[in-house]
């Protein structure tokens, strides 16, 4: 068996499954409802020829008879359609056929598959009022042909009422099966707009990471930078090569330690798990070398810590706003600008201020996302952030952050 072949075969449904997908599928919406409908009438017209032909001679039908016969199956084509309507078309053409005293068991396939259709396509006190009508219809005919036919369509009435509940059970077995699918459909739209939604978030996440450790790192090195220039075009005869050299590795240091933390981050988006490898967030155990690192770079930077410890998340959130608050001052502030940091517990709650004297950055400079990514940080714990200039000058920016976060108090 070549590829193909094999594809086609091991994609092809298997008989019961086509069996059971005709029977869970909605006959109004069913394809070649019509065709198929079309020789369902045929079969059941020669079916009722031969029944008339070969039984109850007595009661063969004549050339009207005949006629009302074949006229009953025609609206069949249509049942799908109208199904009321093609129930009563056939009533209208048996109840003279019956009433001439014709073969009786020839148009009762005909008038089952009519009640049926009715019954499956309809709402089930519709079908009862229907099947109720027909047999009075019925019934009423017959006695006044012959009262001992009369009974005994009352005696074969039970098999019209159990057409008509076959009709109500199946239409309600396919509503119980559509509604299954309709529910494992919206399950899975569900898992795919959270996976979206997860994704969006990671996106997100890695890109506050990411901008957090390289603009602060790219802002300390150019400063570095600026001053390691600063001093070979200050007095290019005369070089103060010790402070030359002390730049040149603060630059070098300032690389080596973005550079372990890009390697941190990547590792743990390389993980095959959630909780292996480190965090790429520091906590409130990275203050002091980001209190160094902005002193190194010019600012004269006074930290008040009075937190010992706070949810990892917390911490990390903590961490990010001073890093880039301190980032912000040492790029905007001026130079030399003075910059208070102020961390403390009240009420269950972190506070966190960084405020600078400075000029605060450049009217009509390029916007950053610097604040963008603050104010995320802060709602990602459940956490508020506000940031703007200062009345007496400088910039301020302050943050609430809950120290118990959703995701801690769930353990």
């Amino acid at each position: 068996m070549n590829p193909v072949q094999q594809t086609t075969t091991v994609g092809r449904p298997r008989r019961g499954e086509r069996v059971m997908a005709v029977l869970n599928r909605d006959p109004r919406t069913a394809p070649h409802g019509t065709r198929n409908d079309a020789v369902l009438a045929a079969v059941l017209a020669a079916a009722a020829v031969c029944v008339a032909l070969f039984t109850d001679g007595d009661r063969r039908p004549d050339a009207l008879g005949w006629t009302l016969l074949l006229a009953a199956h025609v609206p069949l084509v249509w049942r799908r359609r109208r199904p009321l309507l093609v129930l009563a078309a056939g009533v209208a053409c048996l109840m003279p056929y019956h009433a001439m005293d014709n073969n009786h068991g020839a148009s009762t396939p005909a008038t089952m598959v009519a009640l049926y259709t009715v019954a499956v396509t309809g709402r089930p006190l519709r079908t009862i009022l229907t099947g109720l009508t027909v047999l009075t219809v019925a019934m009423s005919v017959m006695l006044t042909v012959n009262t001992h036919q009369a009974v005994e369509l009352l005696r074969i009435s039970g098999w019209i009422i159990a057409v008509l509940f076959l009709g109500v059970d199946v239409r309600y077995y396919r509503e119980y099966v559509t509604s299954i699918v309709e529910r494992a459909e919206r399950a899975e739209r569900t898992r795919e707009e959270e996976a979206r939604r997860r994704v969006a978030e990671e996106r997100l996440r890695i890109v506050r990471d990411l901008h957090d450790l390289l603009a602060h790192t790219i802002t300390l090195v150019g400063v570095r930078t600026s001053v390691a220039a600063h001093v070979l075009a200050a007095d290019p005869e005369r070089l103060d090569r010790e402070t030359i050299a002390k730049a040149l590795d603060e630059i070098a240091e300032t690389c080596r330690t973005a550079r372990g933390e890009l390697r941190t981050t990547l590792e743990v988006l390389r993980a095959a798990a959630p909780g292996e490898g480190r965090g790429p967030l520091p906590g409130l155990d990275g203050l002091p070398d980001l209190v160094e690192a902005a002193r190194l770079a010019g600012a004269r930077v006074e930290p008040v810590v009075r937190v010992e410890q706070a949810p990892p998340a917390v911490g990390a959130a903590a961490y990010r706003i001073v890093q880039e608050a301190l980032t912000n001052a040492v790029r905007h502030a001026g130079p030399e600008p003075c910059v208070r940091i102020e961390l403390y517990e009240d009420k269950g709650l972190l506070r966190l201020s960084v405020t600078d004297d400075g000029t605060g950055p450049t009217p009509g400079g390029t916007p950053g996302f610097g604040l963008v990514g603050m104010r995320e940080r802060a709602r990602s714990v459940g956490g508020t952030l506000d940031a703007g200039p200062r009345p007496d000058g400088g910039f301020a920016v302050s943050a609430v952050l809950p120290l118990t976060t959703a995701g801690e108090g769930t353990r």
